[in-house]
């Protein structure tokens, strides 16, 4: 409804009686009439005033008047429900696809978590587990060729899963999120080849100094495993 409907511009209710809107009418052209020579004199009040008066001072002109007013809120209603209704559903579509967007990246975790970083975790495992062993046996003859041999087929063994972790870290992008956790991953497989560098140069001619730092690469590439361990506990 219009701010400044008839009822309003007379200062009365849509309830009042004719008699209550003649003598509305009488004491506002008193006050705003340009002929009345009052400081408040408003010729485009009055008109605004006689206006209103026309309409509600005559009964059938007031029903029809009244009967628009209602229309007019009923309309005003309707279109606030409307409205209501079509933020109502525009919520309702904004959290769906939230909820869409949450979905997706739970997805996405899961299967990068499944798909990258538990195989890549037991491919580690395979290489960094077995060395202690490997150098122990080994140790009881270095120039033993059946014991290099052993040796030396770990290493093979240790390189060819190192070559599946990189090409599985590099087939799936990671999410966002796990970019740390990839990195870690990243970080442990260069120790890793490093480390094996070293070993096969130690076969190679027998130098302690590249034993010594295999070992110590490892150790390095097992710390990064553990980390990488302890960050996916929070995605698992």
């Amino acid at each position: 409804m219009s701010e400044d409907n008839h009822y309003q511009i007379l200062g009365i209710t849509q309830q009042a009686s004719q008699t209550e809107v003649k003598s509305a009418y009488r004491n506002l052209v008193k006050q705003y009439h340009p002929d009345s020579q009052n400081s408040e004199a408003d010729h485009n009040k009055i008109v605004s005033i006689n206006a209103a008066y026309e309409v509600l001072g005559d009964p059938q002109r007031r029903r029809n008047y009244d009967r628009q007013l209602r229309q007019q809120r009923q309309h005003i209603r309707t279109e606030v429900y409307v409205q209501r209704e079509k933020r109502t559903q525009q919520v309702q579509k904004d959290y769906q696809r939230q909820r869409e967007r949450e979905r997706q990246v739970e997805a996405q975790f899961e299967r990068w978590l499944q798909q990258v970083y538990l195989p890549i975790n037991q491919w580690l495992s395979s290489i960094i587990e077995p060395l202690q062993q490997q150098i122990d046996a080994l140790a009881g003859d270095p120039f033993d060729d059946q014991l290099m041999r052993d040796f030396q087929l770990y290493l093979s063994s240790s390189r060819k899963y190192l070559i599946k972790a990189r090409l599985c870290l590099h087939h799936q992008p990671n999410p966002p999120k796990l970019a740390k956790l990839a990195a870690n991953l990243y970080y442990c497989l260069n120790q890793v080849s490093d480390g094996l560098d070293e070993l096969e140069l130690f076969t190679q001619n027998y130098c302690e100094s590249n034993l010594h730092t295999g070992q110590e690469l490892f150790r390095i590439a097992k710390q990064l495993q553990a980390e990488a361990s302890s960050l996916a506990e929070n995605f698992l």
